[in-house]
């Protein structure tokens, strides 16, 4: 990664995703990235969205812990249908049965975003919070065309099933956020709010 300039914040990335690190990539801002390494279970009666927002602030915590003065980025993302949460399926058997349950149907995706500013020593302060929802129906496709997917894109890291930014974007039906970047796991317009709160800059101009 590029060096930071004098008054660019040390930027981190929380994560391992992939998706995000090109998301993030996007804003032409100097990054790292650094694995936050947290438990992911659901607490006991913990709704959606709350289980969203709790581990986007973990993982920017966890982070910001071993970082220092630095902005760290956690994000989270929780699908849910009827209420109940959908996790990353972690094999094709489990990945059809999510499909075969989702088509026809509409889902929300519950994408949690936490900015944790490492500069500030109350962690009430520190931490910028923001839950970004995204309504997606899937398509009624017959079990043959999800499998084919699923065997083509093998998208078994992604909750829900199915890569938007990818072919998975061939069984949906219509997706609906304030913000299009939401559903593949990094809110940027969110993102770069937080951002210019905690003094970031775009465009290469520098810092007021």
């Amino acid at each position: 990664m590029p060096q930071n300039a004098p008054d660019i914040p040390r930027l981190i990335l929380g994560s391992s995703s992939a998706y995000r690190k090109e998301l993030l990539g996007r804003l032409g801002l100097p990054f790292e990235t650094m694995t936050p390494d947290i438990d992911e279970t659901p607490q006991p009666g913990e709704t959606p969205d709350a289980t969203a927002l709790r581990l986007a602030r973990e993982k920017a915590a966890a982070v910001a812990a071993r970082a220092g003065a630095a902005l760290v980025i956690g994000s989270d993302q929780v699908a849910t249908l009827d209420g109940e949460q959908i996790g990353k399926p972690g094999n094709h058997d489990n990945a059809l049965k999510q499909l075969q349950k989702m088509r026809g149907r509409e889902v929300f995706f519950h994408t949690a975003l936490c900015l944790w500013d490492g500069r500030q020593e109350n962690a009430a302060a520190a931490a910028q919070i923001r839950n970004v929802q995204t309504l997606v129906r899937f398509r009624d496709l017959p079990d043959a065309e999800l499998d084919a997917y699923l065997r083509i894109e093998q998208p078994y890291d992604c909750a829900g099933s199915a890569k938007n930014e990818g072919l998975g974007i061939a069984i949906l039906q219509s997706i609906h956020s304030d913000d299009p970047t939401a559903l593949t796991g990094l809110p940027l317009i969110a993102l770069t709010d937080m951002l210019r709160n905690a003094g970031v800059r775009f465009f290469g101009l520098r810092n007021a």
